[in-house]
């Protein structure tokens, strides 16, 4: 049988659940500094071998290296460098998220503006079909996540997909009723709604994002496998969780063998395979985090297959682009029969 490697670099891919912050190599942003007149905290090689000890350490270190982005043509450099090295994995379509908190040198016209171009002169020179969303911090208020959906209206290019939201919270609580103004009019408007859910929270985040938020799809939502009522409702109503094991393990779960992505498999639940930070975990590939998967939960290449199915079925795109995503893929597992 082909090596579990080799099958995983010409498996087509579909990534949903990755930060474009977290995508820059220290050489890209030492070289940003220094056209600021700034240094790094450490050596470029280096940048990234920091210990975040919780969510809140790594989200103000996401700050720190944002700020050394300075203008909109490097920002847009940053879109199509993540776009053309999506392609050398074989990544058809790849969905990033934004958090415009991290970005206060730009406005979000500028960051719409900036990442759009960037992705377009990625995918024009062979690189990876690149959308994102914008995503709001759990720490703004009702009316700046609503002022986000109107710049979202208003600045729209298909680029730009979908809303989400992050941050922490362990430490903001419940915001579900706060933000659910925002999502609703992000859904009427045709945005797709993602939600971080069941990361720093507990399966309440989880039902609120699906409840209150009207979540199409969940970025991490592992732990909503620790109430058995909600496990089978995810299974149910075939909600896609974007599940970044890599990241769980060194965020949330010290003893591996609590994560419960064999758990989702079992259960039916609709499971993405994505990196998160890939960064901040070494420079973590798709193939990579798609092979550990597999090792982790003995997973098959058919499985490993109809991940990639699930995720091109739960992309933003136009219903076109989504079926023609869906057949690439559909024609793939077939080959594996």
């Amino acid at each position: 049988m082909e090596e579990l490697t080799a099958f995983l670099a010409r498996l087509p891919k579909i990534e949903l659940h990755v930060h474009l912050e977290s995508t820059m190599p220290g050489e890209m942003l030492e070289r940003f500094a220094a056209a600021q007149g700034r240094s790094l905290p450490r050596p470029a090689a280096e940048l990234y071998h920091c210990s975040a000890e919780d969510l809140s350490d790594f989200l103000a270190f996401l700050d720190k290296i944002c700020s050394y982005v300075g203008t909109e043509a490097e920002l847009s450099e940053v879109a199509e460098r993540f776009s053309r090295e999506s392609r050398r994995e074989n990544i058809l379509y790849a969905e990033t998220i934004l958090n415009p908190t991290h970005w206060p040198q730009f406005t979000v016209p500028q960051i719409i503006a900036a990442v759009t171009a960037g992705f377009d002169r990625g995918q024009a020179g062979g690189g990876t079909d690149c959308r994102f969303t914008l995503s709001l911090s759990r720490t703004q208020s009702a009316g700046e996540a609503m002022a986000l959906v109107e710049e979202m209206v208003r600045c729209r290019t298909p680029r730009l997909v979908g809303l989400s939201i992050d941050g922490n919270e362990a430490l903001s609580g419940r915001t579900g009723e706060r933000f659910a103004p925002a999502f609703a009019a992000a859904g009427a408007a045709g945005f797709g709604r993602t939600v971080h859910a069941g990361e720093s929270s507990g399966p309440e985040g989880v039902r609120d994002a699906l409840d209150l938020l009207g979540a199409d799809r969940l970025d991490h939502g592992v732990r909503g496998a620790e109430d058995p009522a909600l496990l089978a409702r995810l299974a149910a109503e075939r909600v896609p969780l974007n599940v970044c094991l890599s990241s769980n393990l060194a965020l949330l779960y010290r003893n591996p063998a609590e994560h419960p992505l064999r758990r989702l498999l079992d259960a039916g639940v609709v499971v993405t395979l994505n990196r998160d930070d890939p960064t901040f975990l070494g420079g973590l590939t798709l193939t990579e985090e798609l092979r550990r998967a597999a090792e982790f939960a003995g997973m098959s290449r058919k499985a490993l297959a109809a991940c990639q199915i699930a995720a091109a079925r739960a992309a933003f795109c136009t219903p076109r682009e989504r079926d023609a995503l869906v057949n690439t893929l559909e024609e793939f597992r077939r080959t594996l029969d």
